[in-house]
């Protein structure tokens, strides 16, 4: 008789993920996404007012380096009622800086479920899955998801309108140095 070889278990990847709160729900995001975490008062540079019709969740810009990073209200993207926000998420490899209420953890995730059907539109695109976190269903935002490639197309047209260009250098302009 042949013992059936045991199959080794797949290891539990753990992710650490911040648990913050957009109007009175809370989402998760990878810690890994997020590069800085700010006051909304403590904002360096004043973030410059944007207004672009098509999107209603983006009404401030400022610039870092030499990129515009677009303010995301994140109770607007998630289509929740507007409440007053006071930090925000600068991500990581993304124009992105996401406007959020508040933190409520830090803590590890687990497992990822992939998202139900009934998930069907853009929502599609906001999250990575859902994860069971102290018997709660919490939605694991995708930190991609906040712009589309199209909605960053526009909000720079939008943004080079509202740029002053730069002065040329002394001699372009006819002056002596």
């Amino acid at each position: 008789m042949q013992l059936a070889t045991p199959q080794k278990s797949q290891p539990v990847r753990a992710e650490q993920i911040i648990l913050f709160r957009c109007s009175s729900q809370v989402f998760a995001i990878s810690s890994a996404s997020v590069q800085e975490v700010r006051s909304v008062d403590g904002l360096a540079g004043s973030p410059q007012e944007i207004q672009e019709p098509s999107l209603p969740k983006v009404r401030h810009m400022f610039r870092r380096g030499e990129r515009n990073l677009y303010v995301v209200n994140g109770a607007i993207h998630f289509g929740l009622r507007p409440s007053p926000a006071s930090l925000l998420f600068l991500l990581r490899r993304s124009r992105t800086a996401l406007l959020i209420d508040g933190i409520e953890k830090m803590t590890t995730m687990t497992r990822l479920q992939a998202l139900p059907f009934a998930f069907c539109h853009e929502e599609r695109l906001w999250y990575r899955g859902l994860t069971v976190l102290e018997q709660n269903v919490v939605p694991v935002v995708n930190p991609a998801g906040f712009l589309t490639s199209e909605e960053l197309f526009t909000l720079d047209a939008a943004a080079s309108r509202l740029v002053a260009p730069e002065f040329p250098a002394g001699g372009e302009m006819g002056l002596s140095v």
